[in-house]
């Protein structure tokens, strides 16, 4: 089938980052086919879809997620130590298979509606985001998590690590799935099973992401211990590497950016979840210097909020120019660069998605310009940056499949969809209280 998208601003995020206004893009069974200035005489299509002048571009990725743990936002935003605190003792007392699966699909819904058309995920019964995935359309990069405790998936600490396995054995090479491993920290795994999870990628050839010097208690933790920073501590387990996609990364030195990049590991940037944390902002200035391939992750709605890059996106610029005292640093170019073909790369998925080229799968998001937010627009970028938010999205493509068409999603009926999700949190709400 081809589809036909004519005027449009066209951002193509390619190396040359062209740009055509307006243009057009010209799908077949999945793929692009062509794009280009708009001309006289368009390609034939099975259907045409008017942009009105809106933005056309790919459709984001969000490198870092656990998009079900949606019954924890808005949960003890404010309260220190969260994760410690109450977010694994409540997640092994109320997180359950049946309000995963309800979750992913809730996440997955404000995903879509915002533009983002690849997420990569860490969490628990992760199969059950892949069906989420399979059955919603959208590609998700998934990873069941690997940690040295009880879970709420398995009785046995490192249970993760069989589960890891036998979820990428059932799903690789799905369409639409990538199933990867995900030891949850460097500081919740030991150095054997940091160094199994790492063997599990290399095995089958896909990623291990794992959240790495994020906290003060996980850099003190190794200093103490080995007299290193958690990032010289993977690189002597052999664990830092171009299988690796490390979230986080705030606290770096020099030594550990060199080793990135040595290393040929992938970053994900969560800015959003960083700095509601107070935990700092990452140097990612020196790591796209060192050319460290750097994404944008929201993290999970218990530590973002939000599952959209709009937000992700503008506070980069506000953090990044204000911690570098530099207006100009940043341009809000580069910032949608990150927010599409910057994750494509950390992800290892460039030469298929990320930017809007032949050949390349028709992954692609239009954001509508007119709104009242969004007049007038004299720079697509500083719109997308500045001004928009995940409402002005109307229309998702992903492989070619329309998702999202005026603002709503075509296959997917989000009042069910919360309903069910408000039937089935219930229990957690309850446990919730005495955390509270």
């Amino acid at each position: 089938m081809k589809i036909l998208i004519k005027n449009a601003t066209v951002l193509t995020m390619d190396e040359e980052m062209h740009l055509y206004a307006p243009g057009y893009v010209l799908t077949r069974d999945g793929r692009i086919e062509e794009l280009g200035e708009e001309k006289e005489v368009l390609p034939e299509a099975d259907e045409t879809i008017d942009a009105g002048g809106g933005i056309l571009l790919p459709g984001f990725i969000n490198t870092h997620c656990h998009v079900p743990m949606m019954p924890f936002r808005s949960l003890g935003d404010d309260c220190p130590d969260r994760l410690r605190r109450f977010l694994f003792p409540l997640e092994n007392e109320a997180m359950t298979k049946e309000l995963v699966a309800l979750s992913a699909r809730y996440g997955i819904c404000e995903m879509l509606l915002a533009g983002v058309t690849t997420f990569t995920d860490m969490y628990y019964f992760e199969d059950e985001v892949a069906k989420a995935c399979e059955e919603l359309g959208i590609r998700g990069v998934l990873g069941e998590t690997v940690i040295g405790q009880r879970t709420c998936d398995s009785e046995e600490p490192y249970g993760g690590l069989l589960l890891a396995e036998e979820f990428i054995k059932a799903w690789k090479g799905h369409e639409l799935v990538t199933p990867i491993i995900a030891p949850h920290a460097t500081n919740t795994n030991s150095a054997e099973m940091l160094k199994k999870a790492y063997e599990t990628a290399l095995k089958y050839d896909t990623l291990c992401t794992l959240h790495a010097s994020e906290m003060d208690y996980e850099l003190k933790y190794f200093k103490d211990e080995y007299g290193q920073t958690p990032i010289e501590f993977l690189n002597t387990l052999g664990v830092l590497g171009d299988h690796l996609l490390a979230a986080h990364c705030i606290h770096l030195t020099e030594r550990d950016i060199s080793l990135l990049s040595e290393s040929k590991a992938t970053v994900s940037h969560c800015i959003g979840s960083n700095t509601k944390a107070g935990k700092g902002v990452a140097p990612v200035k020196d790591l796209l210097a060192a050319r460290i391939p750097v994404g944008l992750g929201t993290d999970g709605a218990s530590s973002g909020n939000t599952l959209d890059l709009f937000t992700q996106m503008r506070l980069f610029a506000s953090f990044h120019k204000t911690e570098n005292r530099d207006r100009s640093l940043f341009p809000a170019k580069e910032i949608v660069k990150l927010a599409t073909t910057g994750g494509a790369k950390t992800l290892h998925m460039e030469t298929a998605l990320g930017s809007l080229e032949p050949g390349k799968k028709a992954d692609m998001v239009l954001v509508e310009t007119d709104s009242v937010n969004m007049f007038p627009c004299y720079d697509p970028y500083s719109a997308l940056v500045y001004s928009a938010n995940a409402s002005n999205v109307e229309l998702v493509m992903v492989g070619g499949k329309v998702l999202v068409r005026g603002k709503r999603l075509v296959y997917a009926d989000l009042e069910k969809i919360r309903k069910e999700m408000e039937d089935g949190i219930g229990s957690f709400r309850k446990a919730a209280e005495s955390y509270i």
